[in-house]
């Protein structure tokens, strides 16, 4: 059965934070639209905010991985392929979240570091607030 990937992350143009229902096996979000439950499903909002968040990864694969391999330490050609192969397989690893979801956890930390996704009561993604890195001068 598949699950929301962002559950507890949506919220409505009012900020306010999206139940997920299932319809049938289906997972969807519960979008309030002046007291209709507007059910869109989690795919379709899930998606958008993956291929958001993947726009910065595109075209960037070889020098990704092999940064990452040198920040874990395992800066080995047979690392960096992995990590690469990872990079390049973005659907396979959004199907493979549907399928398990980000862990309870994972979504409590990313609350906490103020990742939000706003839709608009169509289910169109409006913003994705995400935690930004500062630097020491930002401060």
């Amino acid at each position: 059965m598949k699950k929301a990937i962002f559950e507890g992350l949506v919220y409505d143009s009012l900020e306010q934070l999206l139940s997920v229902a299932y319809v049938g096996a289906e997972p969807t979000y519960v979008i309030d639209d002046y007291g209709f439950d507007r059910h869109v499903t989690a795919e379709e909002i899930d998606r958008q905010v993956w291929d958001l968040l993947s726009e910065g990864i595109e075209g960037k694969e070889d020098l990704l991985s092999e940064q990452t391999a040198k920040m874990l330490g395992q800066d080995d050609i047979f690392s960096v392929a992995v990590i690469r192969n990872q990079l390049e397989n973005r659907d396979k690893q959004f199907e493979e979240l549907q399928e398990k979801g980000f862990p309870a956890d994972v979504r409590m930390y990313m609350t906490m570091l103020g990742f939000k996704i706003i839709v608009d009561n169509r289910g169109e993604v409006i913003e994705v607030r995400q935690p930004s890195v500062t630097s020491e001068e930002d401060e």
